[in-house]
């Protein structure tokens, strides 16, 4: 089966409340993550919530890994998805499962993109 691309969703339950509001810790994972799995990453952002909670994402060159992280349930919602077929999405989903100390890890993935893909031209309004 030809997809674009692979989207691993994960929900991270009973992990460390101190790593969930610990936005160095998480960025640095997140990061590690990616080149764990072998990808090329672009950029980095992530944000600290007042009183707690973290987002962030790392954009890669095949795609994108996310965090929503709720400290105070213990709770991380993730997002690793990679396009092609290099990199394997649960390679670094899994790293992060353990780097967060997760008790349970929920994890769904969704083939995108799913092929065979065909290019359609677009028909111009005046035709």
């Amino acid at each position: 089966m030809d997809t674009m691309g692979r989207h691993v969703i994960s929900e991270l339950w009973g992990c460390n409340t101190d790593k969930l509001n610990d936005m160095k810790f998480i960025e640095e994972t997140f990061v590690n993550a990616a080149l764990n799995a072998g990808a090329e990453i672009r950029e980095v952002a992530f944000h600290k919530f007042a009183p707690h909670g973290v987002s962030g994402v790392v954009i890669i060159s095949e795609s994108h890994l996310t965090i929503h992280s709720f400290p105070e349930h213990g709770y991380a919602s993730i997002d690793v998805y990679t396009c092609g077929d290099r990199i394997d999405p649960n390679v670094a989903a899994t790293y992060i499962a353990e780097a967060l100390g997760a008790d349970k890890n929920e994890s769904i993935e969704v083939p995108r993109g799913m092929g065979p893909i065909e290019v359609k031209q677009k028909l111009s309004a005046m035709s």
